[in-house]
């Protein structure tokens, strides 16, 4: 009988446990990285049989067409972009972001666009990498196992960092990254119940992805330490480098990105403008193009010379910069890796011919190059030791390699306080430290706060009409579009005290209206169109498409800024009453 009651006592607790809510989150962490892994797979067999399609598997060198592969690619992206303009552009930048500001939600249809669209990008020789859109596929994997069963924010938060941990797990065959990777650039923090559920899922994503179907990256030579007093400080040197390389890298991203976003050219033809830079320079120089993992592999062995790995430390960050900066789809890991073997292999080049007897070949530094290139840029140290430890399984280089990652992050921090990841949000206004944002402001953003049922005046309008909208709206500035329904301008009281006389109230709206107007944008935040309102001493700003910034999307006024600001207070006020 106590037999009978022992096991009767043993099958409730763990009937209990799996149906707890550790238990249910253990359970479908599991599954997101099972579903992680095969997406994994899935996609590195679409990335062969489109590459196939477009590369023939032959030797293409000298091949005077393959400087327009890549402009055919970036060509269907801007296309399917434009068709498709509703859904924003998604990178691990919107992760981060749904992470801190959005209750761990991200929208799953633009996710797995981007997805789809790196598959085009990467296969015509888009310069990218295919670990950020891993990541999107996981985060996008976990929402909808959220999504399933109601979950509440806590939860949700929980399962994007599972499809997110096994996105890099898998990819890199690396499941301690892939955890680390989430604390440091997704969530930010380390929590018992988040935790256990992210391990599972990296675990379970590098079983599928690699143990049963051998998705394997990088190629990886073994290296150690010949003079260990000497050569740390020649690690320190090449941490040094590779924390100034990481800002050149990000700013040479964020400057072309600028270059293009001003370019005035339709929007759909940008990434193919792009492509073309990129299949020009792979022209010359092949091994950008794609992902580089195989040129990487050469590095590493002590294959190239000294002129072609400066060569392509440069051209990788143009064919790069182009790549993204267009609007192509991609991610920016490997990449950042492979600026870090290039420069880690001239380096290490450099002081073997000055020190054969106390230093290792350059392969060694092309090695710890790549991971602090990758910390610098990503700002997560601790993911770059994991990544390339877990790629070797070797201990010899795990000091150099700590220690050279350590001081890229702080120099690459010094220089550039944001990352490649969260440069783009604080661009739009959005400050996100430690996976949580630090200003009210900054997480509120213009598209949730405008109003979009706007009044407007056309060009031939005249003063007149102004002043009888003014009475009947009550307000005191108004867009002006043309004929097409453009925006062109915007008139307020200001403009009619300035510019017409009394009694002329026949004069023209073009006459009068403020052409070529400061406006906003629906994904910038408030705190960055209150100051420009004050920088300009305005009281309204239209907010317009960033592909078409004639397109008018709504209006936002200082009183709205305020209205949303003293809401949003009043709100965390009360959130916080309820918690305790």
């Amino acid at each position: 009988m106590n037999n009978k009651s022992s096991k009767w006592n043993i099958r409730n607790a763990i009937f209990k446990g799996l149906h707890s809510e550790p238990g249910i989150s253990n359970n479908l962490a599991v599954l997101i990285g099972i579903f992680t892994g095969l997406t994994i797979v899935a996609y590195d067999l679409c990335l062969k049989y489109v590459e196939g399609v477009f590369w023939d598997g032959g030797n293409h060198t000298g091949q005077y067409y393959v400087i327009f592969i890549p402009a055919i690619g970036g060509l269907f992206i801007g296309i399917v972009t434009h068709l498709y303009k509703d859904l924003k552009r998604c990178n691990v930048a919107e992760v981060i972001e749904g992470t801190a500001l959005h209750g761990g939600r991200i929208r799953i249809r633009e996710a797995f666009r981007e997805v789809l669209l790196s598959i085009v990008s990467i296969s015509t020789g888009g310069s990218v990498g295919k670990e950020a859109p891993g990541i999107l596929a996981g985060a996008g994997i976990g929402t909808i196992f959220a999504k399933a069963i109601n979950a509440p924010d806590n939860r949700y938060r929980i399962f994007l960092g599972c499809g997110a941990s096994g996105g890099i797990a898998a990819a890199f065959n690396a499941p301690l990254a892939g955890v680390v990777f989430v604390v440091e650039v997704i969530l930010g923090e380390l929590e018992t119940r988040t935790f256990i559920p992210i391990v599972l899922s990296s675990v379970f994503a590098t079983l599928v992805a690699n143990l049963i179907f051998e998705v394997h990256p990088i190629e990886v030579s073994y290296y150690g330490l010949v003079d260990p007093i000497r050569e740390s400080g020649l690690y320190l040197v090449l941490g040094i480098l590779c924390g100034i390389a990481s800002v050149i890298l990000i700013r040479t991203l964020y400057l072309t990105n600028d270059v293009f976003q001003k370019l005035p050219v339709h929007p759909a033809f940008k990434p193919a403008i792009g492509g073309l830079f990129v299949g020009f320079i792979g022209y010359f120089y092949p091994q950008v193009r794609g992902i580089g993992y195989n040129v990487i592999t050469e590095v590493l062995a002590n294959n190239f010379t000294l002129q072609l790995l400066l060569i392509l430390l440069v051209l990788k960050i143009l064919a790069f910069s182009f790549t993204i900066g267009s609007g192509n789809a991609g991610g920016s890991i490997v990449p950042s890796m492979f600026v870090g073997a290039m420069l880690g292999g001239a380096y290490g080049t450099v002081v073997h011919e000055l020190f054969p007897a106390s230093t290792a070949v350059s392969g060694a530094y092309a090695l710890v190059g790549m991971a602090a290139t990758l910390a610098g840029t990503a700002r997560a140290p601790l993911t770059s030791v994991l990544i390339l430890f877990e790629l070797t399984k070797d201990y010899n280089l795990i000091l150099p390699l700590m220690f050279a990652c350590v001081v890229s992050n702080s120099i690459s921090n010094g220089l550039h306080e944001e990352s490649i990841f969260t440069e783009v949000l604080k661009r739009r206004g959005i400050t996100i430290r430690r996976g949580k944002e630090i200003n009210v402001m900054e997480s509120m953003l213009v598209s949730g706060n405008m109003v979009t049922d706007v009044h407007t005046l056309s060009m031939d309008n005249n003063a007149k009409d102004l002043l009888d909208l003014m009475q009947s709206s009550r307000h005191a500035g108004f867009p002006v579009l043309d004929e097409s329904r453009k925006l062109r301008g915007i008139v307020t009281l200001e403009d009619m005290r300035e510019k017409v006389n009394y009694g002329e109230l026949d004069t023209k709206i073009r006459d009068i209206a403020t052409l070529d107007p400061v406006v906003a944008y629906p994904d910038e935040s408030l705190d960055i169109v209150l100051k420009r309102l004050a920088m300009m001493d305005i009281g309204r700003l239209p907010v317009v498409s960033r592909t078409d910034q004639n397109e008018l999307l709504g209006i936002i006024t200082r009183s709205d800024v305020v209205k949303s600001y003293n809401k949003e207070i009043v709100k965390n006020v009360h959130e916080k009453d309820i918690q305790k």
